[in-house]
């Protein structure tokens, strides 16, 4: 699997890298500043959906051919000062930003 990169933005420190064992495609981007973590950005992609970037199960390639995209999706969000645990879902119709802690919320609803 594609090993986790580390990168600056500002003045906070990115770790980047694919959660291993998830039931789907998650790619995670940890935001931390001196050491403390502000945020999680997660990029997910369902299964169904995963063939729009390229082969299924081929996460090191879909990860190289949309890593750019993702990074700056993640430099807009601290460019605004949008420090919530965010997740960037792909799906067929498109893409959608959803709080974390208001679909773990849902979820325990269910």
């Amino acid at each position: 699997m594609d090993k986790e990169r580390i990168w600056s933005y500002k003045n906070l420190q990115i770790k980047e890298g694919l959660k291993p064992g998830s039931r789907h495609f998650q790619y995670f981007f940890v935001v931390s500043e001196e050491g403390k973590k502000k945020c999680n950005y997660c990029v997910w992609i369902d299964e169904e959906n995963l063939t729009r970037f390229g082969p299924s199960k081929k996460y090191e390639e879909i990860v190289s051919s949309q890593r750019e995209a993702w990074s700056k999706w993640v430099e807009k969000k601290i460019d605004q000062s949008d420090f919530r645990n965010l997740v960037l879902k792909l799906e067929k119709g498109g893409q959608k930003e959803v709080d974390l802690k208001e679909m773990e919320e849902k979820l325990k609803a269910e």
